[in-house]
């Protein structure tokens, strides 16, 4: 899977990872629902180094559909928020 970090680029993703991924996504989706901003910040925080670590970075000149769209790091609350489903960020 392609997915696209706001403001960083693309990483692609083997569909393992996403269980890992969804237990951060989870715990992301119940912060933000409680307006826990401090525990929102390191959940986010960790949830895009995850995919960093996890993924391999694909070329600036790569043109390819993301599948999936994660905020930056510097993302607010209310802007991922407005991001959510009902499932979180990540479908699943």
């Amino acid at each position: 899977m392609i997915v696209r970090i706001m403001g960083e680029g693309q990483v692609k993703l083997d569909d393992a990872h996403f269980i890992e991924l969804n237990k951060l996504d989870d715990e992301l989706l119940a912060e933000v629902e409680s307006g826990d901003e401090a525990g929102f910040a390191r959940t986010l925080g960790a949830l895009l180094e995850a995919v960093r670590r996890l993924g391999a970075p694909l070329p600036d000149d790569a043109l390819e559909p993301s599948e999936l769209i994660l905020p930056s790091e510097d993302a607010t609350l209310e802007d991922v928020r407005e991001m959510l489903s009902d499932d979180g960020l990540i479908p699943g």
